[in-house]
């Protein structure tokens, strides 16, 4: 019969360990705590201990004599924790970090065919994060869209948030994140390519969040992941002073139609700079004072796209045809024929870039309202990041 000679535990700095029996047995019947009877015990060491370990740590389970062969680790929810196991083959340490409220099991081997199990159980969070991801998965975006995440409660450890965020892109696309505070009051981090995607384009985000403490706003406790596709080239370029807008694809316009934009001189005038089309809202209710101009207007407003958060539109807006193609009379949207509008709502995509050009303009969209990004250089952009 060989058995393993007894082994000395392994001190460690993080106090107390859970200690595991290890056995190897060869023939004969073992007891009923699992080692045979009469078998010399030995101990492993887990640095997470006890019913309310700390979250936030990878584990590590250690051998003090001997050499560890393989470390199984997995939760309660049938997750497992991957890890490496040192050099020496003393240690083994895990690649994620133990998330709060859960349950872990352990069983590790040594080289000698030895197990031994142990145990532990995380504090749950007193708070948890969670986040919003646009564009939605598995659609396809037009060549400006940014990769945005909203969180619901403030990050303050966005560096240590930001490394465990990855884009991978099917082309290598070269891009950065950048961190800013959303139209809504919560932090928001969004990816933007250096130069507007390319076509057909396809762009995975592998968020492994799970374990890592946001800071104020609480622990994230899952992973999240989506992917999209790029459509088509096409952009659209508004005019404001000389009232037109054409849709441009692959370089060749489609489209060119005489529009109304917002009146300049105050705060109806539109909102000039490199936009992005968030939704495509069809027909909608417009109210004047939502956006801080009284009882201007309260209208249904047919083939609507929203461009800011602010409240500016492209849309038809039969109403204002006196002014169309010859002087910016709106509230601040860009109003078309029913016609022309139709035409432009069909063809357009979520994501599609509206490059508004122009001196009758009230300045440059903000960052946050909306999609701001395409308005700064790629230095500004880059400086964004948690990580720069």
């Amino acid at each position: 019969m060989n058995r393993i000679r007894p082994r000395t535990l392994l001190a460690t700095a993080a106090g107390a360990l859970a200690l595991a029996a290890v056995t190897s047995c060869s023939g004969g019947t073992p007891a009923a705590g699992g080692a045979e009877e009469g078998a010399p015990r030995t101990r492993i060491a887990v640095n997470l201990t006890g019913e309310r370990a700390t979250a936030g740590e990878p584990v590590v389970v250690r051998l003090a004599e001997g050499k560890l062969s393989r470390v199984d680790v997995t939760d309660s929810k049938g997750g497992r924790l991957e890890g490496k196991l040192s050099a020496d083959g003393t240690s083994w340490t895990s690649s994620r970090k133990a998330v709060p409220g859960t349950a872990y099991a352990i069983e590790a081997r040594d080289a000698s065919g030895g197990s031994a199990r142990a145990g532990f159980t995380t504090a749950p969070a007193e708070r948890v994060n969670k986040l919003t991801l646009a564009p939605g998965k598995n659609t396809t975006v037009g060549i400006a869209q940014p990769l945005s995440i909203v969180f619901d409660h403030p990050v303050k450890n966005k560096a240590e948030v930001e490394k465990h965020l990855t884009v991978t892109t099917s082309n290598r696309t070269e891009g950065s994140w950048g961190w800013m505070r959303d139209w809504s009051g919560k932090d928001r981090v969004d990816w933007r390519p250096k130069e507007y995607w390319k076509a057909g384009t396809k762009v995975t985000l592998d968020a492994r969040l799970s374990g890592i403490d946001s800071g104020a706003g609480g622990w994230f406790v899952r992973d999240y992941t989506t992917t999209f596709g790029i459509g088509r080239e096409q952009l659209v370029k508004v005019d404001l002073d000389n009232h037109r807008l054409k849709l441009l694809r692959d370089g060749a316009e489609v489209l060119d139609v005489p529009m109304s934009a917002g009146t300049p001189g105050g705060e109806k005038a539109s909102w000039r700079g490199r936009t992005v089309l968030m939704s495509k809202e069809g027909t909608i209710n417009m109210r004047s004072e939502t956006v801080g101009l009284g009882d201007a207007y309260d209208k249904m407003v047919d083939y609507s796209m929203r461009l800011t958060w602010s409240g500016m539109y492209a849309h038809a807006a039969p109403w204002n045809a006196a002014y169309f193609g010859s002087a910016n009379r709106s509230s601040g949207c860009v109003g078309m024929s029913d016609g022309d509008a139709r035409a432009v709502y069909d063809q357009v995509r979520v994501g599609d870039p509206f490059e508004i050009t122009g001196s009758e303009a009230k300045g440059t969209q903000a960052l946050n309202n909306g999609y701001g990004e395409w308005n700064l250089s790629w230095a500004e952009w880059r400086s964004k990041s948690a990580l720069n």
